[in-house]
């Protein structure tokens, strides 16, 4: 059997693992690196942390998985998009990566609006000036670390980086690159306009490719540190997003995949371009070449779980040391014991602001209705239904674009969980389904590699043969009923709360960090 490889670069760490060409799965490593916020807000890691891990992970797969080098065809990395990886002349690293939860550059943002014009900037980068994107987060550099600004040579993102580490090519794609704000996302190109006006000189933008297109092969001094093969071909591969669509079979129209991940992700694709004249949505290239996806986000999806791990989930991660279970999966036992709709106890994820649909990163995290009543139980559940309101709110914005929805996938960490998966599809009203693959955006980024070292023609023909649903989960009629009573009070939180958000944040801000 010939073999893939597909690399993520993620949040939390690098995940690398081993594919057949049907699309089996060999063998899995993962290498967790550290997330810093070095204050409210902001969020940073270093690339050589990526680049470590990495090669921790791909020296463990190929070790357990004894495959014939021979058969090894090609390679392929997806990662997290809209960090800004800034190297010098020299080809160093200048500062940690700001990554894509970043809140700091909101002035950035506004200024970009405010020197291109909304309009113009949705007309070329079909979307608004977020702090998420990369632009405002290079800008906040020449505003505040000039010392940095005047060495940069090199601006791109973080798979592009290890893809540089592992073939020695500055490169990038179309679907990560489309998240930067300086690329004109209907040409799939640089933006000359863009750069300009921004004052960011194009000379700093690599070399575009495809997301099948191959992009380098791996150095004689990387084979010697991992034990790939040298000359193995690398595929330009593609941002998490589109690589996780990619690897849910998320090709075709009408088919949309919800993802909880770190962030949260509601993905949508579509033949032709369409932005939403709000901006509450985001409109992208996907990997699939001549084809786009709208895009809404949810900041603090996983996290919001994660969080509450780390800071009241002593109890459970105490057991899960005894037991050697999962202490998620403790913690989702926990919440099935407690009643549909948390009894009114409804959590807004907004823990790093929030994109879709409110593009406020001064937005915060709300616990309402809490009461003598509640207990453990019915926090942990509402944070499960409090980001199924937030993706909630993508969707309703997609149908408001003309998208018509025939099947929703479910993806990521959250589809792991029966649990969530049933309370996405009671709040959202529809039917989910699971398919046979739960390496997500590794998935497909191996079958990127796949179409570009030519073992399939096309993308869509990868994810046909490989990709099979597995798993349906209907709606519970009482349920979705009870969901539709609490969806408003919901979305009423953050505008009768904004004003009062946004003046804590002032003092915070305003008293420094201890």
């Amino acid at each position: 059997m010939e073999y893939l490889i597909g690399i993520d670069i993620g949040t939390t760490g690098a995940k690398t693992v081993i594919f057949g060409a049907d699309g089996s799965t060999v063998a899995s490593a993962f290498e967790e690196y550290p997330l810093r916020h070095p204050r409210p807000g902001w969020a940073e890691q270093n690339p050589q942390d990526w680049w470590e891990a990495t090669v921790k992970s791909i020296r463990r797969v190929l070790q357990t998985s004894r495959i014939s080098l021979a058969n090894l065809r090609g390679l392929s990395l997806s990662g997290q998009m809209h960090g800004a990886v800034l190297l010098g002349r020299d080809h160093q690293v200048l500062r940690p990566c700001i990554i894509w939860s970043d809140q700091r550059s909101a002035a950035q943002a506004e200024w970009i609006n405010q020197t291109v014009g909304r309009e113009r900037l949705l007309q070329i980068a079909c979307n608004p000036a977020l702090t998420g994107f990369t632009a405002p987060k290079a800008l906040w550099v020449r505003d505040n670390e000039p010392e940095v600004w005047d060495q940069v040579a090199t601006l791109f993102l973080p798979k592009d980086y290890v893809r540089f580490r592992l073939t020695g090519e500055i490169a990038s794609e179309v679907s990560d690159d489309a998240g930067t704000l300086l690329f004109d996302v209907h040409r799939r190109r640089w933006s000359d306009e863009l750069c300009r006006l921004m004052g960011i000189p194009r000379e700093w933008l690599p070399k575009v490719y495809e997301s099948i297109d191959v992009a380098g092969q791996i150095t004689q001094e990387v084979a010697d540190l991992t034990g790939l093969p040298v000359n193995l071909p690398v595929v330009a591969g593609g941002a998490d997003n589109t690589c996780g669509a990619v690897g849910n079979g998320i090709v075709h129209q009408g088919l949309v995949s919800s993802s909880i991940g770190t962030s949260g992700v509601v993905f949508a694709h579509t033949d032709r371009v369409r932005v939403d004249p709000l901006g509450r949505v985001h409109t992208f290239n996907h990997s699939v070449p001549n084809k786009w996806y709208l895009m809404g986000v949810t900041q603090g999806a996983g996290i919001s779980l994660r969080w509450l791990r780390d800071q009241f989930g002593a109890i459970e991660r105490e057991a899960a040391r005894l037991t050697r279970e999962d202490p998620y999966d403790i913690l989702m036992r926990e919440a099935a014991t407690a009643p549909t709709g948390s009894e009114g106890l409804i959590f807004a994820p907004y823990l790093q602001g929030e994109r879709t649909p409110h593009l406020d990163p001064e937005a915060r995290g709300v616990l309402f209705g809490l009461t003598a009543r509640h207990e453990r139980r019915h926090v942990v559940r509402s944070i499960l239904e409090g980001v199924a309101y937030s993706l909630r709110d993508s969707f309703e914005i997609i149908k408001e674009q003309g998208i018509s929805i025939t099947q929703v996938r479910a993806t990521g960490g959250g589809a792991r969980s029966p649990l969530w998966r049933q309370i996405q599809s009671d709040i959202f009203g529809a039917e989910l389904v699971t398919v046979n693959t739960t390496e997500g955006p590794a998935f497909g980024a191996a079958l990127l590699a796949a179409v570009g070292v030519g073992i399939y023609s096309t993308v869509e023909e990868a994810c046909d043969v490989t990709v099979k649903v597995t798993h349906h989960i209907s709606p519970i009629p009482a349920h979705v009923e009870r969901y539709n009573r609490y969806y408003p009070i919901y979305r009423a939180l953050y505008p009768s709360l904004k004003d009062l958000m946004h003046q804590t944040g002032e003092i915070v801000a305003h008293e420094g960090v201890e």
